[in-house]
């Protein structure tokens, strides 16, 4: 299957050599096996996983070692081919979740880390939860997760450096600090790579999305689904009841077949 070329897929490839260094501060054991109790709490039974916008591979490989079946894909080639690298065993597509194939009958479909925020559009996010609606099993559970204001007003709003012998990256945030509901927010990540006595530079621009929760609602209605649950999340990825769009830093999403 081939990826549709546009902006998302087109980022990522670059970034793919230097996503693992630049995410190396976050703990996917722990906070993948608090998403798998949180689905678990809410009636999730089997262990058929698919992994939408599956990156490198690090929001699935917990799963994997906690004898989960895996499918996978990504948008971006790169990402993909090193993902694949990390799970031979695992199915690892290349494919656009606003057009996500049928790829079988799933327990529990993921998409986590950013990746509806990266659908600009609402029609859009409609076609991306009835994608992946397609994929869920009768008794499956969808989990998904959406950056809230309090990520695009500080994060997006801001910039950070990781800085090595040899690779020095860079997060500058191009979005207003008090970005409102709905808001486009645009970053640009840079990658400076030395190799022996010259350095390299990637630049890449990364656009999202806020998407308010009525307009979720909205979404998976559309699709054929209805929210189980919603829950707030912080930086400490723990979730609690009753997200809060300016002190939480994402919403956590579980959904199911419309009953």
């Amino acid at each position: 299957m081939t990826a549709v070329a546009d902006p998302i897929s087109c980022a990522y490839d670059e970034m793919a050599p230097y996503y693992d260094r630049f995410t190396a501060g976050h703990d996917y054991d722990a906070w993948t096996l608090t998403l798998e109790r949180l689905a678990r709490a809410h009636g999730l039974a089997g262990r058929r996983l698919l992994d939408v916008g599956c990156g490198t591979g690090k929001s699935f490989m917990p799963f994997l070692a906690r004898g989960y079946d895996v499918t996978a894909c990504d948008v971006s080639a790169a990402m993909a081919a090193i993902a694949a690298a990390k799970a031979p065993a695992v199915p690892v597509h290349v494919c656009d979740a606003r057009a996500l194939p049928a790829l079988g009958d799933f327990d529990l479909v993921c998409c986590v880390d950013d990746g509806l925020n990266h659908v600009l559009e609402r029609e859009e996010l409609t076609d991306a939860l009835a994608a992946m609606a397609a994929n869920l099993a009768g008794h499956g559970l969808l989990l998904f997760d959406l950056n809230n204001l309090a990520t695009y007003r500080g994060f997006f709003a801001s910039t950070s450096v990781q800085e090595s012998d040899d690779l020095v990256l860079v997060w500058h945030g191009r979005c207003a600090a008090d970005a409102g509901p709905g808001a486009r927010a645009e970053a640009d990540f840079s990658a400076f790579a030395r190799a022996d006595d010259s350095w390299s530079r990637v630049r890449v621009t990364h656009v999202q999305r806020h998407h308010p929760e009525p307009v979720v609602a909205a979404a998976l209605t559309a699709a054929g689904l209805e929210c189980v649950a919603a829950y707030g999340q912080g930086l400490d990825g723990l979730p609690h009841a009753g997200p809060d769009e300016l002190a939480d830093t994402k919403t956590l999403y579980l959904a199911r077949h419309a009953r």
